[in-house]
């Protein structure tokens, strides 16, 4: 009888050069990882009317071209496996994104992955995007690692397998010039959906700015900052500065939506602000931005990390500062300014171990307010509506919208549930604003006192097939641009700023702002006087009956 054989092991069955491996995985790209580039481009040509087949069909092998010649550089002994198995895994979870939340992995999104904190970043886990990683990521790379490589080099072959890609792309650009132009002046995100150039530079860039750019000298501002006695009274000022995170203002009952999202602060007597633009379409950007004296336009994270803030500048003038935390970190605007952070591996009323809800922000309030010293700003960072996995943001007895959607992958979830999960975010962060507002009034013996709330971001619910946040601000849904912004004042406070509520209320209703109006708005409402404040951009200034010395 004969014996039969062993097989040979995967590693010695499987043999290829690295000439042939950069064709094998830039052919991966082009066929596999690229497809919701495709997809978003089919989009395109079809609701333009403009659908060209030869185009579209050119489009796989305009990708391959590239990511060959990409490819062919790298594809080196030593170098050529580790490098490809990371970029065959990182490259999955951009496609990921990009097809199931519709945005790109720019910059603000690198920036973003770089400064999550743990928490915020598991909440991105489901079953579905660990499957979709695992099929195109782990399975694709575990081929590169068992794969052996024939030690022979062909230079030869790389430039002229380069120089043929490099003439195929010329190719296409110039037979469809035209149309790659019109599609591109009209869509400029699509390039941004190409894996990996895109993601590739813009980790790059990022990488290269925070860790080897030269050191930017710190400078201050408002150094001539002081309080003034221009609303002096018998009590000073407690002002709550409530940061939301991810609320939109179109689902706002305040301001003209339909479903009754804001059921508590409307009988609280709040000012509501219908068109307010954020500086960014994400925390990371639009946190340090609304607290600079930066404008969106001007912006600049280096500038803005190395010099002074509205809170530097308040605590110069004296004013007491806490910052409350529970949304995974302050980006380091209240750096200089005593913090407190919500434990969430509690396990109480509020925590469960991962994550608290925004009412724990309330504990110890009373005694934090005892230790302030004269006129004070609280700041208060809510968790809000921050998503994916927004049925974790409320508890049970706060669900007024269901079917909610039980899932972080939104994406799979049907529009109206998403959106009642969406809406519920809003209701309880409207919940726990009233009862800081009741808080306020509990003190208002103490204190005058007040309270603004704004968020720093809005969010895509599926609108044009786009979720969540972080789109280039440029070509960003408005749902991401416009906030909301409240204001809430005691009758003292009102006095004692020379503030008129009915002017005010016509300003949130008829005028245009921007979160460049924070750093302004905060510097005139505690009568802090500096050569720093411009008085057209405190929306308070137009309703004051007082005015401040310049």
């Amino acid at each position: 009888m004969a014996i039969k054989p062993e097989p040979l092991p995967l590693s010695k069955r499987i043999k290829t050069s690295y000439f042939q491996l950069s064709i094998l995985v830039a052919l991966y790209y082009a066929l596999i990882i690229n497809i919701p580039f495709y997809a978003q481009l089919y989009n395109i040509l079809e609701t333009s009317n403009t659908m060209n087949i030869g185009l579209f069909l050119c489009m796989p092998i305009f990708i391959f071209s590239i990511t060959n010649i990409l490819f062919s550089l790298i594809s080196w002994p030593y170098i050529a496996k580790p490098i490809f198995i990371f970029l065959i895994l990182t490259s999955s979870i951009v496609s990921y994104v990009i097809y199931n939340y519709g945005i790109s992995v720019d910059y603000g999104m690198i920036q973003n992955a770089f400064e999550t904190d743990t928490g915020e970043a598991t909440s991105y886990l489901s079953f579905y995007s660990i499957f979709w990683v695992g099929i195109t990521g782990i399975v694709p790379s575990l081929i590169v690692v068992l794969v052996k490589i024939r030690p022979e080099i062909s230079v030869i072959k790389k430039l002229l397998s380069i120089v043929i890609s490099a003439l195929v792309i010329f190719s296409i650009v110039f037979f469809y010039f035209k149309d790659l132009s019109y599609i591109g002046r009209k869509n400029s995100y699509l390039k941004e959906m190409i894996v990996p150039t895109y993601y590739l530079s813009s980790a790059y860039k990022y990488i290269k700015n925070t860790y080897f750019s030269s050191p930017v000298i710190y400078k201050k501002i408002g150094e001539d900052a002081k309080q003034t006695n221009a609303s002096a009274t018998q009590k000073p000022t407690l002002f709550f500065f409530v940061l939301g995170e991810t609320a939109r203002s179109q689902n706002y009952q305040l301001n003209g939506y339909q479903r009754p999202t804001n059921e508590f602060t409307q009988q609280q007597n709040v000012v509501s602000f219908q068109d307010v633009a954020s500086c960014g379409t994400a925390t990371a950007t639009s946190l340090p931005c609304l607290f600079s004296s930066l404008s969106r336009d001007e912006y600049n994270e280096s500038i803005a990390k190395n010099q002074d803030n509205v809170i530097d500048i308040l605590k110069r003038a004296g004013v007491s500062l806490l910052w409350k935390e529970n949304d995974g970190g302050d980006k380091d605007v209240a750096k200089n300014i005593d913090k407190t952070t919500l434990n969430r591996e509690e396990v109480n009323e509020f925590c469960n171990g991962n994550s608290c809800y925004d009412m724990a922000l309330l504990e110890n309030l009373d005694s934090d307010i005892r230790n302030m010293q004269g006129n004070s700003v609280i700041f208060i960072h809510l968790m809000g509506s921050h998503g994916p996995n927004y049925f974790k943001r409320y508890p049970d007895n706060q669900k007024k919208f269901t079917p909610d959607c039980q899932r972080n992958d939104v994406e799979n979830c049907t529009s109206q549930s998403i959106i009642n999960s969406y809406d519920n975010t809003i209701h309880y962060t409207d919940y726990v604003v009233s009862k800081l507002i009741d808080k306020l009034k509990s003190v208002s013996d103490q204190y005058n006192t007040s309270l603004l709330y704004l968020s720093d971001h809005g969010e895509s619910l599926g609108e044009n097939g786009v979720f969540l946040h972080g789109l280039p601000y440029s070509f960003a849904p408005i749902y991401q641009r416009r906030v909301p912004l409240m204001l809430w004042m005691s009758e003292d406070f009102e006095k004692a700023k020379g503030l008129d509520q009915g002017c005010l209320r016509n300003e949130a209703q008829n005028s245009s702002i921007s979160q460049d109006y924070i750093f302004h708005s905060l510097l005139g409402i505690m009568d802090v006087t500096t050569s720093v404040y411009q008085q057209e951009l405190d929306f308070y200034k137009k309703c004051r009956s007082i005015n401040e010395k310049e």
